[in-house]
């Protein structure tokens, strides 16, 4: 039996879960989401919990059987809590700001960036330098920050470039002076 996948899933105040035949359904106080399943996962509410369990022992329904516990997890975490990514920009000039529905960057390039903001995603910034993306999608958040990052990743000698908070860019030492 998968370690992760046999854990019970606790249900917060306030979110609902809705399974139809393949599909797991979450609502929340910030959002609504769903799931689509493999036909040999089950999902089971038992009160304010929910279980995870498979009907067949192949190969893939046992690789698959954590993922959708994990998966329905996140969903759950993400309708009454939500998630976000904090994003870095160091870099003389460099500067991010929300405008309507873009968030426009300038990262040293000729011309500023206009970067549309996905649905179900909010960006903010805090002064130039910080843009903070959340929403109830883990999967979305990710893909947006990353996205993000993509348009100037940090560079190793300098350290310009856009990357999130938590990450440690390793550093080159730059060319010897001939002596």
């Amino acid at each position: 039996m998968s370690r992760i996948g046999k854990m019970p899933i606790t249900l917060p105040k306030g979110v609902t879960l809705d399974i139809k035949k393949d599909i797991v359904t979450v609502k929340g106080p910030k959002g609504e989401l769903s799931i689509k399943t493999l036909p040999n996962i089950e999902a089971a509410v038992d009160g304010d919990t929910v279980v995870c369990t498979r009907n067949e022992e192949n190969k893939k329904t046992r690789a698959f059987h954590g993922l959708f516990r994990k998966l329905i997890e996140n969903a759950v975490k993400g309708v009454s809590d939500g998630f976000s990514k904090t994003l870095i920009i160091n870099g003389v000039g460099y500067r991010a700001e929300v405008n309507g529905e873009f968030l426009t960057l300038n990262l040293g390039y000729s011309n500023p960036i206009d970067y549309y903001i996905p649905e179900n995603i909010s960006i903010q910034t805090e002064g130039n330098n910080k843009i903070i993306v959340s929403g109830i999608s883990k999967e979305l958040v990710g893909q947006t920050s990353a996205e993000i990052r993509s348009l100037r990743p940090p560079e190793p000698y300098k350290g310009k470039g856009i990357r999130y908070e938590n990450e440690m860019i390793t550093r080159k030492v730059g060319k010897a002076g001939v002596a």
